[in-house]
């Protein structure tokens, strides 16, 4: 399944998965018999999807999960919300970055600033109102500027806007909705495996 995780390359025909198409990796590849997934085959892989489209380790992941639990609404909306509002994937949803992971990056190495004050942490929570933006320094950067460029596409979700296109200044004007996360994701599968 294509998870999107190499940048601008998933988005082209020339995509690795696009060109192999169905077949599982593998020397026998295309004659493999494999058993169908049952219920708990479905949620792990579910499960391990998520925590790879996002970039998490496993005790990141099931911490996402007890503070979504946590929360008063639906636990697996909760849990996609929380994903939605870490500062790394607001970059990449921005189309400050390529990918999830160069995003990370971004912002571990201090080219981004939320509210005026650099920030380093990709966990970092956004909240309503928060501006997003490059650092003044960072902006004529190559990768940053190319991405941004290119990032038209990809589109752009309802919550975030951005505000100076020339700065890279963006804003947080709502919380994430169920609607603008990847369709194809199935929290429930998730909240099943960890109620177990």
């Amino acid at each position: 399944m294509k998870l999107y995780l190499k940048g601008e390359k998933c988005y082209k025909p020339s995509c690795p998965i696009e060109k192999r198409g169905t077949n599982p990796p593998g020397q026998h590849g295309p004659n493999a018999r494999r058993k169908a997934a049952g219920g708990y085959g479905e949620q792990l892989r579910e499960k391990q999807r998520v925590k790879r489209i996002y970039n998490l380790l496993e005790t990141q992941f099931r911490n996402y999960f007890e503070k979504a639990a946590s929360q008063k609404g639906v636990t697996g909306e909760n849990l996609l919300t929380l994903l939605e509002r870490r500062l790394d994937n607001v970059i990449y949803r921005l189309g400050f970055a390529m990918s999830r992971r160069q995003a990370r990056q971004f912002v571990r190495h201090g080219h981004v600033q939320v509210n005026g004050r650099k920030v380093n942490i990709p966990s970092f929570q956004v909240k309503v109102g928060d501006e997003v933006a490059v650092r003044d320094k960072s902006a004529e950067n190559t990768h940053i500027q190319g991405a941004f460029q290119t990032s038209g596409g990809r589109g752009r979700p309802g919550w975030l806007e951005i505000v100076n296109p020339d700065k890279l200044v963006g804003r947080v004007s709502a919380l994430p909705r169920r609607d603008d996360v990847d369709p194809e994701i199935r929290e429930q599968l998730i909240v099943e495996l960890y109620s177990k």
